[in-house]
């Protein structure tokens, strides 16, 4: 293996899915601004995930649909004006 490739400064961080708020603490290199209080009564960096394990179709066999920026309002809404050009 490739000596000297691999990030340093690991620490520990939260990660938290917006999705469904569901939060797990792992080790990263990532920083944020933003803190959390944890269950062991510490402060840790916080770092908003849009969707994770927890919430994803693959690993949750549930066919959910995540909409973070509405997507699917602008699309009804460009979808009903075509419909009544259509008429």
């Amino acid at each position: 293996m490739k000596k000297e490739i691999h990030p340093k400064g690991y620490k520990q961080v939260v990660f938290k899915d917006m999705s469904n708020g569901y939060s797990f603490l792992s080790r990263s290199t990532a920083s944020s601004k933003e803190t959390v209080k944890w269950e062991d009564g510490n402060e840790y960096p916080l770092i908003k995930l849009e969707i994770s394990s927890t919430s994803h179709p693959f690993y949750t066999g549930k066919n959910m649909l995540v909409d973070t920026a509405g997507r699917i309002d602008k699309f009804r809404k460009r979808y009903e004006k075509k419909k009544e050009i259509a008429k």
